[in-house]
């Protein structure tokens, strides 16, 4: 976004080529402070103003607008525009606030984030040096709207990164049509690149809604109506009331979208005309008002690049930079109000000092060469910096599992504290680590193991993999894994008892898919998978396969009005009885209790002195009826064996998130890799299995 200053704000108010005095447009400064108000309150009330993400909107229309006048300006006084003059000009107004708060995050991320979350962050600060963070997200395909433990702080540089292209490119499309001579062509060009980026946002949102969010060529289409209000309009002044009118329906196709827009929004598609044309309209009026030149608004205006690169970090840096005054990990409303006033205080101070005195440093006034060097030299300090968390990070992640192979030993190591007869003096106790990183990923691919990974049709994320412990044996004995990640969280024990018995143990999972015949998100692609694996796995005659899912929770439909349970049940047997029936014994694994169900994600590090006492909940609760139950006890096949576990996660009241020393959940409802390891004995003895 563009950084607020007077030199930004002071354009003309009418098209490029009129000779017109240009004037400071309060308007426009005022529209800065909304839109960055916007933003920031979403993320801080994500409940109250669900829709504040539209403010990134408002500002790409304001930048379009101002760039557009500021080149047209040039391109009507000089003939041409000097590419290099202008591109150090926007590396001086936007780059020392961004690369100092991208600086500050990392020091931050080092000094208060536990290790587990090091290497993302100093990936995507890096790119984010790089205005390339925007690409990053959209790869990953993040929900933006939500602030989760998968959020770095760098994720709100994805605008950032968006207009920087925009800028890199923008000029030679001005240059390119100014060159026809005519305004209307000039006009038209635009309007024409603007149409073609609107249909492919509507088409690409429809698609794949998280990836379109973050993708520039999306987002032109924004920039291009500010463009075209810069180049078709003229000075002519409507008359006030007309003007007001024009203004206050703008404002509100603005404020209703910050309101009346949520996370499951189609955006920015289509709907994301409302605030863009409203945005639009706002600089068209031209309205005259002391309505703008309210102080707080211009203060914020004046502020708003710096307050939104410094909020985001900040608000993701406060729960551990307080831990012991956040309850569960939350920050309260009064906590949230402090995050606002620091980020406010700091992005003044950040104006100041850095904004303003940047654009002087003198390193900058030996001409563009000298401002791209000291581009060039922050870029590497940053990527200096980065690399060295990076390191940091794979040496923690080096100890952490070596500490892991020493813990293992113990009797009392994880679910064999709740072993019978185990006796062990603190079941339930603190476990050694918290913060889940590398070493407890339930998807952690093992040694000896392959895999292959890629995407269906519906973007549902499939993986599959091989572990080969045969050791070449003539007639190895094969074993299956199959099913959602709820099946892949068990391979951690699977693997070791692959390993022992000398299988080839092959594991196939789709992300949010049952291995059932039923209807649920995105049903096609889901049940062609599943169809396709009951024969690739029939013809390959395992001797197990194994299968879980997250059938408590995961949504079933066929539209004839059945129980959940009753489709379950019909949809598993579809798949477990032809493999039972070519002769695999079909061990069906129990899912563990809930865990984001019923309490914090984060309870074992919020509460890591005493976790039972915090984070133990009622058994019954914790573990209510299982759909994988009903369908192998309706089954009445002696070949499909359902297992259930239950006793290694809870005693007979209460499910605990730490058992053993060791923390039960990776992350929201998957196991922890080093847990289900532990699970190993116990599962060999309820199959049959050897456990050597």
């Amino acid at each position: 976004m563009e950084a607020a200053e007077e030199r930004t704000v002071e354009l003309p108010v009418v098209a490029p080529g009129d000779s017109r005095e240009d004037r400071f447009r309060g308007d426009i400064q005022a529209l800065r402070a909304i839109a960055v108000m916007a933003v920031v309150l979403t993320h801080l009330w994500p409940g109250r103003f669900a829709g504040g993400y539209v403010g990134v909107d408002v500002f790409f229309v304001i930048s379009g607008f101002l760039i557009t006048a500021h080149l047209g300006r040039e391109l009507v006084r000089d003939g041409r525009v000097r590419l290099g003059r202008f591109y150090a000009r926007r590396v001086r107004r936007l780059l020392p606030a961004a690369f100092a708060v991208i600086l500050c995050s990392l020091a931050g991320a080092y000094f208060l984030m536990p290790y587990p979350r090091w290497l993302d962050n100093a990936q995507e600060l890096l790119a984010s040096a790089l205005y390339a963070e925007n690409w990053v997200l959209a790869a990953k395909s993040v929900d933006y709207s939500a602030m989760s433990d998968a959020a770095t702080l760098a994720q709100h540089y994805w605008s950032l990164a968006v207009e920087e292209q925009f800028y890199l490119v923008w000029p030679l499309l001005l240059m390119a049509l100014f060159a026809l001579r005519k305004r209307p062509a000039c006009v038209a060009g635009i309007a024409v690149v603007g149409a073609a980026s609107l249909a492919y946002s509507a088409y690409f949102t429809a698609v794949e809604k998280s990836q379109a969010y973050f993708v520039t060529p999306v987002r032109v289409w924004e920039f291009a109506v500010g463009a075209l209000i810069a180049s078709a309009t003229t000075r002519t002044v409507l008359p006030k009331v007309a003007s007001g009118l024009l203004a206050g329906l703008g404002l509100a196709m603005i404020l209703g979208s910050v309101f009346l827009f949520d996370h499951t929004t189609e955006f920015p598609g289509v709907m994301a005309l409302i605030p863009v044309l409203g945005t639009g309209l706002v600089i068209l009026a031209r309205w005259e008002s002391r309505f703008w030149a309210f102080p707080p608004a211009q203060f914020l205006g004046r502020i708003s690049y710096s307050l939104y690169l410094w909020h985001w970090p900040l608000l993701l840096l406060a729960p551990f930079a307080f831990k012991e005054n956040v309850d569960g990990g939350v920050l309260s409303f009064t906590q949230r109000c402090a995050v606002l006033v620091v980020a406010v205080v700091l992005a003044h101070v950040s104006k100041v000092m850095v904004e303003d005195r940047g654009r002087t440093l003198p390193l900058f006034r030996g001409g563009s060469g000298f401002t791209f060097l000291g581009m060039a030299a922050g870029m590497v300090a940053i990527a200096l910096v980065s690399t060295g968390l990076s390191w940091t990070y794979d040496r923690h992640v080096a100890q952490a599992e070596a500490n892991l192979r020493n813990e293992a030993i113990r009797p009392c190591y994880g679910a064999a504290a709740l072993a019978p007869g185990a006796n062990c003096a603190d079941p339930f106790g603190p476990a050694k680590t918290v913060d889940m990183g590398e070493p407890n990923a339930y998807f952690k691919l093992a040694s000896g193991c392959t895999q292959t990974s890629g995407n269906t049709s519906a973007h549902m994320v499939r993986t599959d993999r091989v572990c080969d412990y045969s050791k070449g044996a003539p007639n190895p004995t094969v074993v299956w894994v199959v099913g959602d990640s709820h099946a892949q969280q068990w391979e951690a024990a699977l693997v070791d008892l692959a390993s022992a018995n000398k299988w080839i143990l092959k594991g196939a999972y789709l992300d949010a898919c049952p291995f059932a015949k039923v209807k649920v998100k995105d049903d096609q692609p889901c049940m062609d998978w599943g169809a396709s694996m009951v024969d690739t796995v029939r013809k390959d005659h395992p001797a197990y396969v194994f299968t879980s899912a997250y059938a408590r929770i995961e949504n079933v439909d066929d539209g004839s009005g059945r129980p959940k349970s009753d489709q379950f049940a019909e949809g598993f047997q579809a798949y477990w009885k032809p493999l039972a029936a070519a002769g695999s014994e079909v061990v069906v694994l129990g899912d563990p209790p809930l865990n984001d169900q019923v309490r914090p994600v984060g309870c074992v590090a919020d509460y890591a002195r005493d976790p039972e006492m915090a984070c133990a909940r009622p058994r019954a609760a914790a573990q209510p009826a299982d759909p994988l139950r009903a369908a192998a006890d309706a089954a009445h096949d002696p070949k499909i064996k359902y297992v259930d576990l239950t006793d290694y996660f809870c005693d007979q009241r209460q499910c605990y998130a730490a058992v053993g020393d060791v923390a039960v959940y990776f992350d929201v409802h998957h196991l922890n890799y080093v847990y289900s390891r532990t699970l190993r004995p116990m599962l060999a003895d309820a199959v049959g299995i050897p456990n050597h």
